[in-house]
């Protein structure tokens, strides 16, 4: 009779494994919206986050830096002048760099500028084809990213997620302020910091991904980003955040990595790296940046990749520029399964 019952429930554990693995095998790769529909409309505002949700994305992608009064805003870069018309209407407030940084600009002052596409430093769209109207965009704070999701989600019964950035901690600290507590006040005082809500935290500086979750005590699930060491993203070294070690080191503090698509693929030939197959056997997630079909190497093509990506290394998620493309190939690919 007992081993009747060890068997029994022996059995029974056999199918809670097939069931779970059967899950996991099943699960839906993740739609990161890249700043919003930042393929469509200038990124990070509003009007961009409601068109990714519209477009099904899953989770919408907020970089955030802070306003001189401590408010985080969601702007890709800590300086504004490649996106907005600070220069034309604040001329007298750059620094000796000739660059505007939103961290010498109140909230109320940030208000009053007009977000426009992405340009280079000759004024010219760095997506030419992208959008080219002159409609009064604004700069968005985080809050009412966090608002606008929520309360499309209520009506609509849906769950997009949010993924906000910290951006640039170190820099914020050398101006007084300590962005990584700031931006965890907002997201507790929202419910956020919690690893069972859908939500990401992600960083590409790897001291402060630890501090996160060892010093301020971040409950909320941690991506570390990787960038390549020329870019100087921050002190951390890239390249060693690779390896089996590195990559056992960011699996004691966050759930995932962030890498950059030459990271896990040869982008001409398609050829993969060890990047990935390293990262899973570690346990990490792999969410990589940034898929833009008007971006792409002339020697592939949008399917070529996202076959790549998904079927062939398995990856976790994307973040995109173009929402739908993925929204409607993983559609695809499931009819077809």
């Amino acid at each position: 009779m007992l081993a009747l019952r060890s068997i029994e429930k022996l059995g029974i554990a056999v199918l809670l494994l097939l069931s779970l693995v059967a899950g996991q095998a099943l699960a839906q790769p993740l739609v990161i919206a890249h700043r919003g529909a930042s393929g469509y409309l200038p990124e990070h505002t509003l009007e961009a986050a409601v068109l990714a949700y519209a477009q099904g994305a899953d989770y919408i992608e907020q970089d955030l830096v802070l306003s001189k009064d401590q408010v985080p805003v969601v702007l890709h870069d800590i300086h504004i002048d490649t996106v907005t018309n600070v220069a034309e209407k604040y001329p007298q407030r750059k620094r000796a760099d000739g660059r505007f940084y939103a961290i010498d600009f109140t909230l109320a002052e940030l208000k009053t500028l007009t977000v426009k596409e992405r340009a280079d430093k000759d004024g010219q769209q760095v997506f030419a084809n992208r959008y080219r109207g002159s409609v009064g965009f604004t700069i968005a704070t985080f809050e009412e990213h966090i608002e606008l999701v929520a309360e499309l989600n209520r009506q609509l019964g849906k769950s997009v997620g949010l993924y906000p950035e910290i951006k640039a901690p170190a820099w914020h600290r050398d101006q007084g302020a300590d962005i990584s507590k700031v931006v965890l006040e907002l997201m507790r005082a929202h419910g956020l910091d919690d690893a069972d809500k859908a939500i990401y935290l992600q960083c590409f500086d790897f001291e402060e991904t630890q501090r996160l979750r060892k010093q301020l005590g971040a409950k909320v699930k941690l991506v570390q980003l990787l960038a390549d060491n020329s870019w100087q993203e921050s002190s951390t070294d890239y390249d060693y955040l690779q390896t089996p070690e590195g990559l056992k080191q960011i699996a004691s503090v966050a759930q995932g990595i962030g890498p950059w698509m030459a990271q896990l693929l040869d982008l001409a030939t398609l050829e993969s790296t060890e990047l990935a197959s390293h990262a899973q056997a570690t346990g990490l997630d792999i969410h990589t940046y940034t898929l833009r079909r008007d971006a792409l190497p002339e020697t592939i093509t949008l399917q070529q990749l996202l076959d790549a990506l998904f079927n062939r290394l398995a990856i976790d998620g994307v973040f995109t520029d173009f929402s739908d493309d993925v929204v409607n190939y993983l559609a695809a690919q499931k009819q077809d399964s």
